[in-house]
């Protein structure tokens, strides 16, 4: 296995206080160093990488293009490293961190709400909950616990369901025209939002009532259902979305269903985890908090 190319924390630091100041010697000021300490780190990065990173020009500094690349790259682990110490310094020495991947519109639509409460009846257990539009994180022993929209099989993973779904067309009130309802014909000339996780969502739709439209899959296409939600209300056209996202917006009046047509989804929604971790203390406080939700 070839050796790795990994300068030093503090080489890194000195480059990147020097790119941004364009002085050694602001940068050993800022860093607490000397002026000879800091250059002599930037001359060992260069060393290392075979590339210079500044120029000396009239005793000022000027980043060369591969420094302003390599600047890019050092920033972001700088970043990183930062983020990650003051994510440990949040823990207390009995806190355990729990990873939970959710897609996003489930998360903010269902999951959020239905934790409330979690930390103060669990306060050694850090939640970190994340957004990933593929339920393959733990598979990938990425995360704990998995929230999925799926048929609930998984190798390697228990799956329990929480609850079926059912989709409904909702859209602005003002594309309604100060009708009640629209006629199938209407609708269907009007612009049909796509979900990229539900392709076949609106073609099985009208299938599903003995209708036909020519727009079934054509329309504006958006990753998550709250980008759809926010165009609907937009007055962009009509979105096909579960029941549960929108129940508030229409108790409000932010959005109509414009034909009183729900089709029951090919699915539902699970939690999952992996086998081995059944009897793990944090996962099995999450699980038996969300089946106490429902």
């Amino acid at each position: 296995m070839s050796k790795r190319l990994v300068p030093s924390m503090t080489a890194l630091q000195c480059f990147e206080a020097a790119a941004r100041h364009l002085s050694f010697t602001r940068a050993a000021e800022e860093l607490h160093l000397t002026q000879s300490a800091v250059s002599k780190q930037v001359a060992q990065l260069e060393e290392m990488l075979r590339h210079h990173l500044f120029l000396r020009i009239r005793r000022r500094l000027q980043l060369t293009p591969a420094g302003s690349l390599y600047l890019a790259e050092v920033h972001k682990i700088l970043t990183q490293v930062d983020m990650s110490s003051r994510y440990i310094l949040s823990y207390g020495q009995e806190t355990e961190v729990l990873t939970v991947v959710t897609q996003p519109s489930f998360g903010v639509g269902w999951l959020i709400p239905h934790l409330k409460g979690f930390g103060k009846a669990h306060p050694n257990i850090h939640l970190d909950i994340r957004n990933e539009l593929e339920p393959f994180a733990v598979l990938q022993a990425k995360a704990d616990v998995v929230f999925f929209f799926g048929q609930g099989t998984w190798p390697g993973a228990t799956c329990i369901e929480l609850f079926g779904e059912e989709v409904i067309p909702v859209c602005a009130p003002e594309l309604l025209d100060g009708k009640n309802l629209l006629s199938a014909e209407e609708l269907s000339h009007l612009v049909l939002m796509q979900s990229t996780s539900r392709p076949e969502a609106w073609h099985e739709w009208f299938l599903e009532q003995g209708l036909h439209s020519a727009n079934s899959y054509h329309g504006p296409r958006f990753d998550t259902f709250y980008m759809c939600l926010s165009a609907a209300q937009a007055g962009c056209g009509v979105a096909l979305v579960p029941r549960y996202l929108v129940e508030q917006d229409l108790r409000e009046g932010k959005l109509v269903v414009p034909w009183a047509h729900a089709m029951r989804s090919n699915g539902a929604h699970h939690l999952a985890f992996p086998e081995h971790s059944a009897e793990v203390p944090k996962v099995r406080a999450l699980v038996g908090w969300i089946q106490a939700q429902l």
